[in-house]
């Protein structure tokens, strides 16, 4: 199959050198541009992006020359890592000059004609695209990953919303690589725990996991009706957001019917074996003492969410451990296969 010219808007930061290392090798997309602001503009990118990945950097790349971050010369698919406080902007003028946008920033998330992708799933909110004309008047389009947090919350009850999905609780452990680079001050993470994300962390939790949960009703989504409740906190921890989550059901399956609806969830990406999909989006872990960061948050290449302890809760009904990849299943790797989908489905 042919490759695709893709580029990458914030290719210098922490979320950009995730989309590098990704799509290095990828089957159907190659880079061949990159932008990101004034200080990185005309250098090579292995001069402009101080490299912070254990894999290498890919020669191909290193020796691309950094664009601004405007349309004009970059190529039709377009990944985005840019952050929030300039990404709105930026993409909807990529947009509205024809470019189709995979973007891992917030701003166009809860947009009602923007879908808010997990391919395993709402791969059928892509239908919204057909309505982003209508409501924007863009040439191009706009694709949106979720949270990094809201990634592992809402891939773990999914495959519980044929129980009667009624509430959730979660408290989070996110890693420092989601603050970026550089990212937390030593002397304010090592030996502590910071209660407080910035940003509307827990309002983007409990909204957007409502609405990728939802169910497609022409031009929009209706959120679903779970009522959720997050708190977040930043921990010492390099990669990997953990989630202590408490969920009510309005049935009451027993324990077993609960780890078998999570390990038997597959969905589009499963059926189509995309190249970035794991064979397993869920895997469930039995040991008392897992998932741990350390050992479980690369499996999958990143891509699954590992879930254990699951045992009755005295306050809702059940209480579970889940774990993910804060930049590959919760932003670049996403992105990425969210691309994958819509190249499958025939919409770039």
């Amino acid at each position: 199959m042919p490759t695709i010219p893709v580029g990458i808007l914030g290719a210098t930061g922490m979320v950009g050198q995730q989309f590098v290392a990704l799509l290095a090798d990828h089957p159907w997309f190659r880079v061949t541009w990159l932008g990101a602001s004034q200080r990185s503009e005309r250098k090579a990118y292995r001069d402009a992006a101080a490299w912070r990945l254990p894999s290498p950097l890919p020669e191909d790349v290193a020796k691309l020359v950094v664009d601004s971050a405007a349309p004009g010369r970059a190529p039709a698919l377009v990944f985005s890592g840019l952050d929030s406080s300039v990404a709105g902007e930026i993409e909807g003028a990529f947009a509205q000059a024809g470019h189709t946008i995979v973007s891992n920033s917030r701003n166009y998330r809860m947009e009602p004609t923007v879908p808010l992708l997990i391919p395993e799933i709402n791969a059928d909110h892509l239908a919204l695209l057909a309505r982003q004309v209508g409501a924007h008047g863009w040439k191009g389009r706009i694709v949106t990953n979720p949270n990094c947090a809201a990634v592992v919350l809402a891939l773990s009850l999914a495959p519980l919303r044929q129980f009667g999905l009624k509430a959730t609780v979660i408290t989070t452990l996110q890693a420092i690589s989601g603050a970026g680079y550089p990212g937390v001050a030593s002397w304010d993470i090592l030996g502590n725990i910071i209660p407080y994300i910035g940003g509307g962390e827990e309002e983007k939790i409990e909204t957007e996991t409502q609405k990728i949960l939802g169910c497609l009703a022409g031009d929009h989504v209706d959120s679903h009706p779970v009522v959720i409740s997050a708190q977040t906190t930043r921990v010492g921890v390099q990669n990997g957001h953990t989630g202590s989550i408490s969920v009510q059901l309005e049935q009451r399956p027993p324990a077993d019917a609960i780890i078998d609806a999570w390990r038997t969830f597959k969905g589009r990406p499963q059926e189509l074996d995309l190249p970035s999909a794991p064979a397993e989006p869920i895997v469930y872990m039995t040991e008392a003492n897992r998932p741990q960061p350390t050992l479980d948050v690369n499996r999958g290449h990143g891509m699954t969410v590992t879930i254990g302890r699951l045992r009755p809760c005295p306050v809702l009904d059940y209480k579970y451990i889940a774990l993910g990849h804060n930049t590959i299943r919760g932003a670049a790797g996403a992105a990425v296969l969210n691309a994958e989908l819509m190249h499958r489905e025939g919409l770039l």
